[in-house]
C-alpha cells in the first residue's frame, strides 16, 4: 500500500519512519512523539488531509504536513497551504522530490525555532520584532581563543572573500559564518545554507543551481537554486567535504566565473554571492587521497577560519552554560535557572566530545527536567550526562575502520571485555570516523542502517552512549 511504500522510501534515505493507519492515529502519535515532519494523503478514511493539517496545528504550529493526493487541483492546493500545510505533492511522484521536500520542511521548521529562541532572548514576547545578537555579539566567551576569532571574524566580515570554516562537529562552524555575514556589508541580502552530506548529488545540484522544467522525470515546474537566491548574499555550503566530483567540478566554475546554468539549461545566469563553506575533515588529507579537488580546495580555502574545540577554550563553559539555559528559560516561559557551583565545575572539567552541540543539549535537558519550584540546577541534574563513555576514547583512539574498504584498521583491547563492549566499541570508532554519518558507517560496518539505528537506540536508553550521537 501507498503509506508503506512511503515509508520504505524514507527508510532507504536514512530517516526514522512511523506510520499510522488513518489520522485519529496519526494524531496521537503526533502528540506523544513529535516528529520533525508530517506526510499525509490528502483521502482517508474519517477525515480529509485538509482536516488533518488544521488538527496538527493545534497541536504545534510549527510541526510542518505535506499533503498528497492523486486528485489533485488548485482550488485543494490552495486550501491546504492556507490551512498551514508546508507544501502538497500530486501522485505519482518521484522518491527524490518527496525526499527533497521533507529535507526543505524540517530546514524551515529549524529555522522557525531558532527565531523562535532568538526572540525569546530579547525579553520583548509579543512586543513585535526581537533584537537578537547579530555579527559579532553571537560569539559567546572571552577566552584567549575566542578573542582571537572574534578578531578575525570582524577582519573577514568587512572583505567580500571566500570563506573556509574547519573545526570539529558541534564547534559553531554555522554560527561563525552566520556572525561573519551578518557583519558584511552584504548583512542585508539574503543568508541561505545547504547541508552537502544530506543531499545526493543529483539533488545537491539542482538545490544549488536549479533547474529547468522537465530538466529530469519529476521536475514538474521551474526552479530556482541557492546560488540564485542568494543572489548579492552570502551561501553557506556545510560539510563541502561531501560534495561528489562531478559537483565539486561545476561549484570550481561558480567560484572562477561567477555564473552558472540551471540544469537542463543553457542560458548562462551571473552570480554575486559570497560562498562561506565548512568543514570538520582534514580537507589537504583530502585532497592527497584524490577525494577533494585541489583547485576548488584553493578556490575555498582564501579566507581559512579554524574553530577551536570547546575542550580547548574551558573558561567559556560557565559564559555558554548562562548563555544556553537564558534562552530556553525565556522560551519555555519559566524563571531563568543558574547552574549550583559543583554542577558549573563538573561542566567546566568535561571534556566535551560534542563540543557546543553537546552542552547546548545538555542546557536544554537540565531546563526542561529540573522542577518548575527549583531556582537552580544541582550537579545531580547534569551528572548522568557527563560520564566518560567510549566515545571519548575513540576520539583519542581514532578510527578503526577504514571508510573505502571497511576493513579494521586497528585491533582494540579485548581483554575483560564482552562482545557487546567490542561491537559497540566498533560501532562508535566507525561513527567517528564518519563524523556521525550513519549510512556510511552501516556500509563501511556491513550491516543495514535500520539495524544500526536500533542499536544506538538501544544504547541511548541504558545510557551507554552520549545523547548527542
Amino acid at each position: 500500500m501507498m503509506r508503506d511504500s512511503v515509508a520504505s522510501t524514507l527508510q532507504r534515505a536514512g530517516m526514522s519512519v512511523v506510520t499510522a493507519p488513518d489520522a485519529p492515529a496519526a494524531l496521537d502519535l503526533i502528540a506523544r512523539k513529535r516528529p520533525d515532519c508530517v506526510v499525509s494523503d490528502f483521502k482517508m478514511p474519517g477525515m480529509t488531509g485538509l482536516e488533518l493539517v488544521e488538527k496538527v496545528q493545534q497541536i504545534d504550529q510549527e510541526l510542518p504536513v505535506i499533503i498528497m493526493t492523486a486528485f489533485g487541483s488548485i482550488e485543494s492546493a490552495v486550501r491546504v497551504i492556507k490551512a498551514g500545510a508546508f507544501d502538497y505533492l500530486t501522485k505519482p511522484f518521484e522518491g527524490d522530490e518527496l525526499i527533497i521536500t521533507i529535507k526543505r520542511a524540517c530546514e524551515a521548521a529549524r529555522l522557525a525555532r531558532e527565531n523562535a529562541i532568538l526572540r525569546a532572548e530579547s525579553g520583548e514576547r509579543g512586543q513585535g520584532p526581537a533584537q537578537s545578537p547579530r555579527g559579532v555579539e553571537r560569539l559567546v566567551g572571552s577566552s584567549d581563543a575566542m578573542t582571537r576569532l572574534k578578531e578575525q571574524v570582524a577582519s573577514i566580515a568587512a572583505s567580500h572573500g571566500t570563506v573556509l570554516i574547519t573545526g570539529e562537529s558541534g564547534v559553531g562552524k554555522e554560527v561563525v559564518a552566520r556572525a561573519i555575514h551578518e557583519s558584511s556589508p552584504r548583512a542585508g541580502a539574503p543568508f541561505l545554507g545547504v547541508n552537502c552530506a544530506a543531499l545526493s548529488e543529483s539533488l545537491l545540484e539542482s538545490e544549488l543551481f536549479g533547474h529547468e522544467r522537465g530538466a529530469f522525470t519529476g521536475a514538474e515546474k521551474l526552479r530556482k537554486g541557492r546560488f540564485e537566491l542568494a543572489d548579492g548574499g552570502t551561501l553557506l555550503l556545510d560539510e563541502v567535504s561531501e560534495i561528489s566530483p562531478r559537483v565539486q567540478a561545476k561549484l570550481l566554475r561558480v567560484l572562477q566565473e561567477r555564473a552558472f546554468e540551471r540544469v537542463g539549461s543553457s542560458v548562462t545566469i551571473g552570480s554575486d554571492v559570497r560562498v562561506i563553506a565548512t568543514s570538520n575533515r582534514d580537507l589537504p588529507r583530502s585532497v592527497a587521497m584524490g577525494e577533494f579537488r585541489q583547485d576548488l580546495y584553493y578556490r575555498l580555502n582564501v579566507l581559512p577560519v579554524s574553530i577551536p574545540s570547546l575542550r580547548e577554550r574551558a573558561t567559556d563553559v560557565p559564559a555558554l552554560a548562562s548563555h544556553f539555559v537564558l534562552l530556553i528559560c525565556k522560551r519555555e516561559g519559566r524563571p531563568v535557572l543558574s547552574f549550583e557551583g559543583p554542577a558549573l565545575d563538573a561542566l567546566s572539567a568535561y571534556r566535551w566530545p560534542g563540543n557546543v552541540r553537546e552542552l547546548q543539549n545538555i542546557c536544554e535537558r537540565a531546563v526542561v527536567l529540573t522542577s518548575p519550584k527549583a531556582t537552580s540546577i544541582p550537579l545531580a541534574m547534569i551528572a548522568p550526562w557527563l560520564r566518560e563513555t567510549p566515545t571519548t576514547a575513540v576520539a583519542a583512539a581514532g578510527p578503526l575502520v577504514e571508510p573505502k574498504t571497511g576493513t579494521f584498521a586497528t585491533t582494540p583491547d579485548i581483554d575483560g571485555r564482552t562482545l557487546e563492549e567490542i561491537e559497540r566499541d566498533a560501532i562508535l570508532r566507525a561513527l567517528g570516523r564518519f563524523d556521525g554519518h550513519r549510512q556510511k558507517t552501516a556500509a563501511a560496518l556491513g550491516i543495514g542502517v535500520r539495524t544500526l539505528g536500533l542499536k544506538i537506540k538501544k544504547w541511548k536508553e541504558l545510557n551507554l552512549v552520549p545523547p548527542t550521537l
